[in-house]
């Protein structure tokens, strides 16, 4: 692999016994249209991956369900043997159905069998890290995730995870997964426009526990995504970009995952994170989600 040109916006952070950059990428654009079949170019997939790993990207985010197996084959087939310091995280929970949907799958014996994908289909002998998934295509939705959550800790136990986190969670289920065992991140959607967890961003840096969006850009109403069009304008970004950097400078336990099938737009959002936003510019960008 060659040696990163320039370093990472955002510097790195201490995932469990791992440290990794925070600027990351996830996997899942890589699969075909709707995250199912394989990619229309499947030499640019591997050359995306290739190229995040040459840019000093050490965070790769990916799930068995995603094609279902195929982001976890193609970061195989660019990437194995795995040089020392990539951390690759995945998640747990859902599965697919023939009609691209995303039926949960939460049972002791599903969790089991999806670890054990991820295993075979990435190459490994033990995850990293292993999140959680909870809730639906709609959000977190209240319920206990102490069976689902405790399969993962049993597993983790076997030797098969070496880290445990959550995805798409409330803050009664962060709660009641760390009564349990300890995890090191949490996934779930945020963005300027969706500030809902604020108060669990902040509790968790002050924990060291890392938060990671996911949809940097999702969700917005017309006027929001005008308003961030605007501040974009003035910037001379686009609005992706001012989202990123939004999103690096809101705490330093954010890490991100934006994906891309590009290796040009890989390097436009390690450009777009890169920028620096003024007290001001924040402000502005604070006021998008009233």
């Amino acid at each position: 692999m060659n040696t990163p040109s320039a370093p990472l916006p955002g510097g790195t952070w201490t995932l469990g016994d791992s440290s990794v950059t925070r600027f990351g990428y996830g996997a899942m654009q890589l699969a075909g249209p709707w995250v199912m079949g394989p990619p229309a170019d499947r030499d640019g997939a591997l050359a995306v991956l290739r190229e995040a790993v040459s840019l000093g990207i050490t965070h790769i985010d990916t799930s068995y369900a995603y094609g279902p197996r195929i982001t976890n084959e193609l970061i195989r087939e660019a990437l194995h043997p795995y040089p020392e310091p990539l951390f690759i995280a995945t998640k747990v929970g859902a599965t697919r159905d023939a009609q691209g949907g995303w039926p949960t799958a939460r049972r002791p014996e599903d969790l089991r069998k999806q670890v054990h994908e991820n295993l075979a289909s990435l190459g490994v002998e033990t995850l990293d890290l292993v999140n959680m998934r909870m809730g639906d295509a709609q959000g977190p939705q209240p319920g206990s995730i102490t069976e689902a959550f405790e399969t993962l800790v049993d597993l983790q136990q076997e030797g098969l995870i070496r880290h445990l986190g959550v995805s798409n969670v409330t803050g009664e289920q962060v709660a009641e997964a760390r009564s349990i065992a300890p995890i090191v991140c949490v996934q779930n959607m945020y963005n300027l426009a969706h500030r809902h967890d604020d108060d669990l961003v902040d509790h968790l840096a002050a924990d060291g526990i890392a938060y990671v969006p996911f949809f940097p850009l999702g969700g917005f109403t017309p006027l929001q995504s005008e308003a961030l069009s605007q501040v974009a304008h003035r910037l001379e970004a686009t609005p992706m970009s001012v989202a990123l950097a939004w999103l690096m400078q809101r705490s330093p336990n954010i890490l991100l995952i934006p994906g891309t099938s590009s290796t040009a737009h890989l390097r436009e959002n390690i450009a777009g994170a890169s920028l620096s936003l003024s007290d001001e510019d924040v402000a502005e960008l604070d006021s998008i989600a009233h």
